[in-house]
């Protein structure tokens, strides 16, 4: 350290000793009797003293509304909803700076919410049954979240939903706008559509369960870091019938449009036709850090129509693929541009294929396990059309065939990888392709 640093250093453990002492002159005096500082508190309003009722029956709506804007009015805080099922047959704005909280501390889940009775009672906690909206895919959303505004610890459940047919579309469930809006400790039961984390800036997702049918979480518009931690979409309302069919044909669960550096952890999803899927808005493409993610029984785990150039970089995680017409692990589609990188991550089946790769951006695979492909026989592995392919510290545990590289492939480099049985690469590319360093056996 120079003499000016370490003279700059000292001056601000110096200052810092000097405002420690000035601390404890204050609390010297507030010993000594001195009248201390009043602190504010934020306001709490309960839903029941604005006219909530809480039985599933009668309409919640305006009592809701009510205490929301008059915890705004106050210069914000919390409403608080304790256990009941409070039925809406409107939607809710939660001003700036409110937090609508229900009884649970932790993340709920359930199998199914039976009306107003058949429970013990706490079981359910906090839930909201919906109604608005319903026949409405492009409907008003039933919660929209403003900045710094938020909502936590309840469960929200489409009690009309329906499991012996298709599923009932409904606007979005919960619309982050703004800057710091953020979802806590939220049960998604059976929503058509969940969380619309677009157009806000730094959105906070954390511990989200439930089975939204038809889209999961969407996000897009995002120029300002966003987070997405601990959450699991599972078939926990309807894992039979056709409800249940239609999800696995149609539903998304997560989908990213344009997002800076989004941030997403611990995240999983299970009978859906996409896990994750990677599309180019008019704002532009996702790049971002993914780890830990899993996609369990989706024709698509991971489905890239368009990256960043920046990269999709997707760490730690575990995919299978096994129903559905032509069940493939990673798709990677004609038109993709950016760089898309999967390391340290499982892939299993049984499906046809690991990965089908096109676009003349580049895809890479490192320290990656792969497992149960060629379901369909003759399928390699991996399957390459297009753009620019890594393969590098992999294991291919099937003694069939591995990598099929086409004339269009413009570069590839597959090195130090372990091949079950003989080597087993086609390569039709007159580009420059490096293979070396592997072990076959």
């Amino acid at each position: 350290m120079d003499q000016q640093g370490f003279h700059s250093r000292r001056q601000l453990l110096a200052l810092g000793s000097a405002t420690g002492l000035v601390g404890l002159m204050g609390a010297s005096s507030a010993a000594l009797g001195a009248e201390p500082k009043a602190h504010s508190v934020s306001p709490e309003a309960n839903v029941r003293s604005y006219g909530a009722v809480g039985d599933a029956v009668s309409d919640d709506t305006a009592a809701f509304q009510r205490a929301l804007d008059a915890v705004h009015r106050m210069g914000g805080g919390t409403v608080y909803a304790p256990t009941g099922k409070y039925l809406f047959r409107g939607t809710l704005k939660i001003p700036e700076g409110v937090t609508l909280r229900g009884s649970f501390a932790c993340v709920p889940s359930h199998v199914g919410i039976r009306g107003n009775g058949g429970v013990k009672p706490g079981e359910d906690g906090t839930a909201l049954f919906v109604t608005a909206g319903r026949g409405q895919e492009d409907g008003e959303p039933f919660l929209t979240l403003n900045t710094n505004s938020s909502v936590a610890g309840l469960t929200i459940y489409y009690p009309e939903q329906i499991t012996d047919g298709i599923p009932l579309a409904y606007p979005w469930t919960i619309v982050m706008r703004g800057k710091n809006p953020a979802v806590f400790d939220v049960e998604l039961l059976n929503p058509y559509q969940g969380i619309d984390a677009s157009r806000n800036e730094r959105h906070n997702v954390r511990n989200i369960t439930g089975q939204p049918l038809r889209r999961g979480i969407w996000v897009d518009a995002i120029y300002d870091i966003g987070r997405i931690e601990n959450v699991h979409f599972n078939p926990w309302w309807s894992s039979r019938g056709r409800a249940y069919q239609w999800q696995t044909e149609n539903g998304e669960a997560f989908i990213f449009g344009r997002a800076d550096w989004e941030y997403v952890l611990n995240t999983f999803c299970y009978g859906y036709h996409v896990g994750y899927k990677f599309v180019e808005t008019g704002t532009g493409a996702c790049n971002g850090n993914f780890l830990g993610i899993g996609a369990d029984d989706c024709n698509r785990a991971v489905l890239v129509e368009q990256s960043a150039p920046y990269g999709l970089l997707i760490a730690n995680a575990e995919f299978t693929s096994f129903h559905g017409e032509d069940p493939t692990m990673v798709e990677v589609l004609g038109g993709n541009k950016g760089v898309v990188r999967f390391s340290n991550s499982a892939f299993w089946g049984p499906c046809n294929q690991i990965a089908k790769i096109g676009g003349v951006g580049t895809v890479g695979f490192s320290d990656c396990t792969f497992v149960e492909w060629g379901k369909e026989k003759g399928r390699a592995a991996i399957q390459a059309s297009s753009g620019s392919l890594l393969i590098r510290g992999c294991e291919f545990r099937e003694n069939k065939p591995h990598i099929v590289l086409g004339e269009n492939v413009m570069r590839a480099v597959v090195e130090g990888n372990l091949f079950t049985g003989p080597m087993q690469i086609q390569n039709a590319s007159t580009k420059d392709v490096q293979v070396g360093l592997n072990a076959a056996g």
